[in-house]
């Protein structure tokens, strides 16, 4: 899905049907969720030029999440936003939306943010996955985090996904 900016309104959509080839796994998702989302790349005519991925970025045991390894796929700058911290410690941050703590690894290294995208919810957990870095990875989700606690990107392919599933809309391909 690449959306534009600063619209955030759907540019294009595409998406792949893709046998599950690897369980769920804490630690391991961009071993299940990479092939598809670079199928799905591959088939896009425009090209993004930054990916916010639903997932961890250096804010991961291994410092290498979701984000990262799309980021080095891809050739292109990307983010992780997690709903949930995988590992680490912060503060927790205020309660006003775009209040935002440091999160920490074991070795007190700066592994991201959790950053509070509206007042009273939540945060989200911000992490630069490649050619990014921390504070500018959290400026762009507060840019993308609108009304929602999600950034726009993500709710959008949700909100496709869901149309995918329902048979609302169709992948451009089956892979597998």
């Amino acid at each position: 899905m690449v959306l534009s900016y600063p619209a955030l309104t759907v540019v294009e959509e595409v998406g792949v049907e893709a046998p599950v080839t690897f369980p769920y796994v804490p630690g391991l998702l961009s071993v299940r969720e990479v092939p598809p989302v670079l199928a799905c790349n591959a088939r896009l005519q425009a090209t993004p030029e930054l990916v916010v991925s639903d997932g961890q970025g250096t804010a991961h045991p291994r410092r290498m999440g979701l984000a990262c390894h799309l980021g080095l796929w891809l050739g292109v700058p990307t983010i992780g936003c997690a709903k949930s911290r995988l590992t680490g410690r912060h503060r927790e941050p205020g309660w006003r939306r775009g209040c935002a703590t440091r999160l920490y690894n074991a070795d007190d290294e700066e592994i991201g943010r959790c950053l509070r995208t509206r007042d009273g919810v939540r945060p989200v957990y911000c992490s630069p996955g490649h050619r990014i870095d921390g504070t500018t990875a959290m400026r762009w989700l507060r840019r993308l985090c609108r009304g929602y606690r999600l950034p726009g990107t993500t709710r959008a392919a949700h909100h496709f996904v869901t149309r995918l599933r329902r048979g609302e809309a169709r992948p451009v391909a089956t892979l597998g």
